[in-house]
């Protein structure tokens, strides 16, 4: 017979055993919305028990498995995900509650746990929505419908999303529910997550969050929104952003910059479509003419689009002057095609430049020093007179080329649109200058007339010393008659 001296216990194992003993007096830990999975145990006539890995099981009101007919959707084994909606006396678990309230009780579950709810937007009315929550009615603020603002209300109508009870009054009668408060708790949890993708070059899913005139602003998730300005929407020019996107639409973007010190994140979406200027855009050749489409009217001068994405524009020095202000703008309107030639082509820059021209009209001058023109007055400034020579060439005559005398009035001289006469005496085309010249025309005139005196007075030279001859002739031989 052994005795307590035969098997003494050690010090180590009497630890161990105490502490395994208070392990399994101990409750286990369980929190109220934590979600769990477990295996159904057993099956009663109002309750469920199911496994959840604890020293008991948790209970489940047996409706939360039911259809809408009253059938149980699960058996004995099967393994299912439900909230923790209480730990007193025990774990109470909800299947329901994770998906749509379906009794007031489990309404009252979800507020009390701050559990989500799943709720159906019925209709808009003043100040927000009408959501249907299980078998009851909740109301939702318009500003707790969505992170940023809804210029829409109507676009989430009919939508299913989860929300939240944040007031729960009347026994339930009185539910008002958010679901922006879900939406920034699961962004505060993704923002780090995100952060790290947002990168130069990068493409990304996003939800439009709002539209301004200026471009969109872009819901990448985690709270962090980029803008997408209306300038990189496409590569036709987009004057209104709504006629692209609208709110809650879900696009792709580019990350074109990052600016971490201003929190700014820079978007694009045209650098995800092919580039015209790639495709065609050096089939352009100076002289080229074909048909275009006004897009915009700018101080300096018209924009006209010759397909999607490939603008050029016509320098108001492109088009005759008119004798007034801005006259120019008379024979452009936005939204008109018009006829245009091409004058210069840059390539690297990617500009075009135009002159909106008649159909059957000459082509554009190609002016040389020497040249003997008719333009058309432009303006006047205290060195000189600008002078139109054609689409694109304007050059200047100089107060000292004009031929007139010190004092002379040019405006009074040379009235703006009209006509005058001028030589070409220089010709700069990096420069874009044409030095032009009336005192040259009266000095070819003179150096003319001259030529034509010292002709005139050559022959008649001539014709005397051949009257002077026949007399002589005469005078020696009288008898040649």
């Amino acid at each position: 017979m052994s005795t307590d001296d035969d098997n003494p216990s050690k010090p180590g194992e009497e630890e161990d055993f105490a502490a395994l003993l208070a392990e399994t007096l101990k409750p286990t830990l369980f929190k109220v919305g934590q979600t769990v999975q477990g295996a159904i145990v057993l099956i009663g006539r109002d309750v469920v028990f199911v496994d959840i890995g604890g020293k008991g099981e948790a209970t489940m009101d047996l409706t939360e498995l039911q259809d809408e007919t009253g059938q149980l959707t699960v058996e004995v084994g099967t393994t299912i995900e439900a909230v923790v909606v209480s730990t007193s006396g025990g774990v109470t678990l909800s299947h329901k509650l994770a998906r749509s309230a379906a009794s007031r009780r489990q309404l009252e579950d979800a507020y009390r746990a701050q559990l989500p709810v799943e709720g159906r937007v019925e209709k808009a009315n003043k100040g927000g929505y009408e959501i249907r929550v299980g078998g009851q009615r909740a109301f939702c603020p318009i500003s707790q419908i969505d992170t940023g603002f809804t210029s829409d209300p109507e676009v989430h109508v009919g939508k299913v999303y989860t929300f939240q009870i944040i007031e729960y009054k009347e026994d339930g009668k009185d539910l008002v529910i958010s679901r922006r408060a879900l939406i920034e708790e699961e962004e505060r949890k993704k923002e780090g997550e995100v952060r790290s993708t947002i990168v130069p070059g990068a493409d990304l899913p996003g939800r439009i969050a709002s539209v301004q005139p200026y471009g969109a602003f872009v819901d990448l998730g985690g709270g962090i929104q980029g803008l997408l300005h209306v300038s990189e929407m496409g590569w036709s020019r987009v004057s209104d952003p709504t006629a692209v996107v609208q709110a809650g639409d879900s696009v792709t973007v580019r990350v074109l910059g990052v600016d971490d010190d201003k929190g700014k994140i820079s978007l694009g979406m045209k650098q995800l479509q092919s580039d015209p200027w790639d495709a065609v855009g050096r089939s352009y050749a100076s002289g080229q003419r074909l048909p275009g489409t006004v897009t915009r009217i700018l101080e300096f001068g018209a924009f006209i689009e010759l397909q999607p994405g490939i603008e050029a524009l016509a320098h108001l020095s492109t088009f005759p002057p008119s004798g007034k202000r801005d006259g120019w703008k008379d024979a452009v309107t936005v939204g008109a095609t018009v006829a245009v030639e091409i004058l210069a082509v840059d390539f690297e820059k990617r500009r075009i430049g135009v002159a909106v021209i008649e159909k059957d009209s000459a082509p554009a001058l190609s002016i040389e020093a020497g040249a003997r023109l008719t333009g058309i007055v432009e303006r006047h400034e205290r060195y000189g007179v600008f002078v139109f020579l054609g689409p694109g060439s304007t050059g200047l005559l100089p107060n000292e080329e004009t031929d007139t005398a010190y004092g002379t009035d040019l405006k009074q001289l040379f009235p703006l649109g009209s006509e005058i006469e001028v030589v070409v005496l220089e010709v700069d085309p990096e420069n874009h200058r044409i030095r032009l010249s009336r005192k040259a025309i009266r000095e070819a005139a003179e150096k003319d007339d001259a030529r034509a005196y010292s002709k005139q007075q050559d022959k008649g030279q001539e014709s005397s010393f051949g009257s002077m001859a026949d007399k002589l002739r005469e005078a020696l031989h009288p008898t040649d008659k």
